[in-house]
């Protein structure tokens, strides 16, 4: 079973998510979408579609705990549903929370020092 298939997503804590925003805009060029998201598309032969979203939070969010890290990573996985019980057969820490959305289901771990990590599936 293949695990990690790349990186699907980069997450920020900031102080002020949108004047973060602008500078990369504005230094990097780095666009949001009209939903306000970035988007990185690519393909290549495994998926014609692939996509990887970079994403600034507030600092006071609570989508990365228990971690206190200011970053979480989003990776790509082909069996969420396999790698969750092969992770909780090592001995991972899971969270019990899935999500199933039209882009895709999620689900996250701890890694050993306290970082989130977010494991998603691309809608087939």
């Amino acid at each position: 079973m293949k695990r990690v298939t790349g990186i699907g997503g980069v997450f920020l804590k900031a102080e002020d998510p949108e004047r973060l925003y602008v500078w990369y805009e504005r230094h990097l060029g780095i666009k949001r979408e009209p939903d306000g998201s970035v988007i990185f598309r690519w393909s290549d032969d495994a998926d014609p579609d692939g996509m990887t979203v970079w994403a600034l939070f507030p600092r006071d969010t609570e989508y990365f705990e228990p971690s206190r890290s200011p970053v979480m990573i989003n990776f790509r996985v082909d069996d969420l549903d396999a790698l969750v019980a092969s992770l909780a057969g090592e001995g991972v820490e899971i969270d019990p929370r899935r999500e199933d959305h039209d882009f895709g289901r999620f689900a996250w771990v701890m890694d050993p020092e306290g970082n989130r990590v977010e494991l998603w599936e691309p809608p087939r």
